[in-house]
């Protein structure tokens, strides 16, 4: 598993690079930026048109929903059962649901099932976890500020003019257009950076701080999102005879850890920032290992 060592080296390079001087407290947003209007957008442009509108192109937006009910119904009965706090509620409400599906997933994707599994976390990414995030996570946020109102045009604003989505219209309106051969290597060579950007960025940032009042969400919330939602949409696709690519990809899609910006709006909102940001750096260091054995089960 080259391109897993290759991961590993990375997010080591990014913990040393969070210890020298040379190196400002803002290095891990900067990659991500580049990451998010650069790298990602280039990815989706290369594939983009190597989507269509088949069966199997369904199941990753299928799982994304499904998991995103399951897990926000999961989380809700667990709070009420053991009487959590309306903000330990709320911030698990918004972080477990919510993969970080494109960042961490596009380089785990690529490392395990190859550029074939790119399409299909396209799929699962935009049309479910961007869509999940832009709507149920703004308005989450939204019931949690103090005026508890939703603002539908600020998410359809968000949505539309996010970069990744952008790249996705632009790729699927070209794709009966091939790219010309100086088009295609930019792309490829743009793309190329996404797994040393953000495996940097995530090693910079991994920063683990538990405080023992928040060990019980914390546990519950990262079991629900790293292997219990996961072996879910297993069950569940196994249940339907549901049997593919596709399908493999999304069962470890679902398994990813929260995404990084849904537990930085919760910081930012005020919203339990202490267990947002545990179940975010956690979330990371434990998919290094919940992910592999996932794609073993799988």
């Amino acid at each position: 598993m080259e391109n897993f060592v290759f991961m590993g080296v990375f997010v080591g390079l990014g913990f040393l690079f969070r210890h020298l001087k040379a190196f400002p407290v803002q290095t891990a947003q900067a990659l991500n930026m580049i990451a998010l209007y650069l790298a990602l957008p280039a990815i989706i442009l290369l594939k983009a048109p190597q989507l269509s509108l088949t069966k199997e192109m369904m199941v990753p937006v299928f799982i994304a929903w499904t998991m995103l009910i399951f897990s926000a119904l999961l989380v809700y009965l667990l709070g009420k059962r053991f009487k959590w706090s309306r903000e330990t509620i709320a911030v698990l409400m918004l972080v477990v649901p919510i993969g970080n599906t494109s960042f961490m997933g596009v380089p785990m994707v690529n490392a395990f099932f190859g550029e074939q599994g790119l399409p299909f976390l396209i799929v699962y990414d935009q049309f479910g976890t961007m869509l999940i995030f832009a709507g149920f996570g703004s308005v989450i946020l939204a019931l949690h500020e103090s005026e508890g109102t939703v603002n539908p045009m600020r998410i359809i604003r968000q949505a539309v003019t996010f970069p990744p989505t952008i790249a996705l219209a632009v790729g699927l309106s070209l794709r009966f257009w091939p790219y010309p051969e100086m088009v295609v290597r930019l792309l490829e060579k743009m793309g190329s950076m996404m797994t040393p950007l953000v495996m940097t960025a995530i090693g910079f940032q991994l920063q683990i701080r538990m405080n023992p009042k928040n060990l019980q969400p914390l546990c519950f919330g990262l079991a629900i999102k790293l292997m219990v939602a996961p072996l879910a949409a297993l069950l569940l696709c196994s249940l339907l005879g549901l049997q593919s690519l596709g399908v493999d990809v999304s069962i470890f899609e679902a398994g990813m850890p929260p995404m990084v910006t849904a537990g930085a709006l919760a910081i930012a909102a005020g919203i339990a920032p202490e267990l947002a940001a545990a179940l975010v750096s956690l979330g990371m260091a434990l998919s290094f290992a919940t992910l592999p054995l996932l794609y073993w089960i799988c």
